[in-house]
């Protein structure tokens, strides 16, 4: 299978075939959970050098990315379920996030960020029938 490393973190493969070993490895693994102020979320990446991520916001997206330094040491995996390789994710925040607080550590391998919640600005929830 051709594989382009520009083109697989937008989701876009040479091939037909979509391996779920390439396609995890192009991006970090996220949860993200709720408190009474804030959401946080956590990145599972292990083996990463924090100078080399990056966190954005662009209007109503936090964009959250790491690049590899140069020079980075690529192995002759015999079985690799994990990359230490570059990756972007976008995530869109609504208006109930102060986008201007917004921060992160890295510690223990995952990049935890907290997005603290604007009071009195919570969503309204309701519930969906399903028919």
């Amino acid at each position: 299978m051709y594989y382009n490393q520009s083109c697989a973190a937008k989701g876009n493969y040479g091939g037909r075939q979509q391996h779920l070993s390439v396609r995890s490895m192009q991006r970090a693994a996220v949860n993200i959970f709720k408190t009474e102020n804030s959401y946080e979320m956590l990145v599972f990446a292990p083996g990463r050098i924090r100078e080399h991520f990056k966190l954005d916001v662009k209007g109503s997206e936090l964009i959250i990315s790491y690049t590899p330094p140069e020079g980075f040491p690529k192995q002759e995996w015999i079985r690799r379920e994990y990359s230490r390789g570059g990756f972007e994710r976008t995530f869109t925040l609504d208006e109930t996030i102060d986008a201007g607080n917004i921060s992160a550590k890295y510690v223990d391998g995952v990049l935890q960020v907290t997005l603290p919640v604007i009071p009195g600005k919570e969503s309204a929830s309701h519930e969906i029938e399903i028919s």
